[in-house]
């Protein structure tokens, strides 16, 4: 990924599953001690809405904004914001936008 932050996420030694959000052991097989891996951000739209009705201020001051579920090449599914323009099986790319005190993950098409 762009701009020093990353996408984390970890796999099983045992039974080579993948996913997105943190945990001590693999939700597949059971398997304890998971490997945290760092993905390299391409993947391709699996879905996306546009959002109008922010649920805080601070996002009321991105709307409207686009969120979509981006199959990862690394075998996992994630949420971010993205483009205003993106589709379905559009191929993409994680950068990273500032939003208060934190980074928002965001995909843009990926230029060939």
């Amino acid at each position: 990924t762009r701009g020093g932050a990353g996408i984390a996420y970890q796999a099983c030694a045992r039974c080579a599953q993948v996913w997105y959000f943190r945990r001590f052991f693999c939700p597949g097989c059971g398997a304890a001690g998971p490997r945290d891996l760092r993905a390299e951000g391409r993947g391709t739209i699996h879905a996306g809405t546009l959002v109008h009705r922010a649920p805080t201020d601070e996002f009321r001051a991105l709307a409207p904004y686009r969120i979509v579920l981006v199959d990862l090449v690394e075998g996992f599914r994630m949420m971010g914001h993205g483009e205003p323009g993106l589709a379905i099986g559009d191929r993409v790319r994680c950068g990273f936008k500032p939003l208060g005190d934190r980074l928002l993950p965001y995909f843009e098409k990926e230029t060939a």
